[in-house]
C-alpha cells in the first residue's frame, strides 16, 4: 500500500507492506517492544537491502543487538554493513554528548552527516531513533519538539526518512500530542497515515518556540 508523502521518488518503508516518498518525517507510535522492532528493524533491514546510509538510535537496551536484529531480518545480505554505511548511536552521543540537548547542535549534526554523504556519492538516508531518552532530566530536554517541527524543514526535498518512536504506555498524552503537531506522518496500529494534527513548523514555531524560527531551513 502506497502513501502519498512527497513528490520525491518512491521508497520501500520495509515493514507492514508500506511504501512512501523520501523526504518525509513520521512519528511512529507503538505499545509493545515487537511493535517497535517490526518498524525499526524493518525499515533498517529494507534499507540495508538498498545499500543506503542507514543512522539508527535504539534504546540503551537494545543498542548492542541493534545490528544483529536488522541483519536478522535480510539474511539474504550475506555480510554486516561497513561503520561508514550503517551509524549505531548511544542516545546520549546523538541528543546530548555535551550533558544538554540543543536543536541547533542536532541540526548541525545533521548537516555534518548529510555533507559527509555528498562528499562520498550521495546515498538515500534512512534515520531511525527510540525517543525514551528524552524522558530523564536533561537540560534543555523542553526544547526537543522545536527540534522536531525545525527537522521538517531539514528533511523536505532530501532523499531522507527519519522515524521518531515514542512509547505511548510511557509518555504523557500531552507529549504525544506535541510529537502529533511537529510530525507530518504517523505510524499507529501497524499503518501509516497522514497526521492531521500536524502543524507547519513556521506557525508551530511561531506560537510555541518563536527563538528558533531563525532555524528553520529554507528550500
Amino acid at each position: 500500500m502506497h502513501l502519498k508523502t512527497s513528490d520525491l521518488a518512491v521508497m520501500n518503508l520495509g515493514f507492514g507492506g508500506y511504501t512512501c516518498n523520501w523526504g518525509t518525517h513520521i512519528c511512529g507510535l507503538y505499545e509493545s517492544k515487537a511493535e517497535r522492532d517490526a518498524i525499526m528493524f524493518g525499515f533498517l533491514a529494507q534499507g540495508l537491502r538498498e545499500s543506503e546510509l542507514l543512522i539508527c538510535c535504539p534504546g540503551e537496551a537494545d543498542h548492542n543487538h541493534a545490528l544483529d536484529s536488522v541483519h536478522t531480518l535480510c539474511p539474504d545480505i550475506p555480510s554486516l554493513p561497513d561503520p561508514d554505511s550503517f551509524i549505531l548511536l548511544h542516545s546520549s552521543d546523538l541528543y546530548h554528548p555535551e550533558g544538554y540537548f540543543s536543536p541547533t547542535d542536532m541540526l548541525k549534526a545533521h548537516d555534518d552527516i548529510w555533507d559527509q554523504n555528498l562528499r562520498v556519492g550521495m546515498r538515500n538516508v534512512r534515520g531511525t531513533a527510540e525517543m525514551g531518552w528524552s524522558l530523564e532530566k536533561i537540560p534543555g530536554v523542553e526544547h526537543l519538539m522545536a527540534y522536531e517541527s525545525i527537522l521538517n524543514t531539514f528533511i523536505w526535498k532530501k532523499p531522507w526518512i527519519s522515524i521518531c518512536l515514542y512509547d505511548v504506555t510511557r509518555f504523557p498524552g500531552s507529549t504525544i500530542m506535541r510529537a502529533l503537531q511537529t510530525h507530518p506522518f504517523v505510524i499507529m496500529g501497524g499503518g501509516i497515515f497522514e497526521n492531521p494534527y500536524f502543524v507547519h513548523p513556521e506557525k508551530w514555531l511561531a506560537e510555541h518556540a518563536p527563538e528558533f524560527l531563525k532555524a528553520i531551513k529554507k528550500p
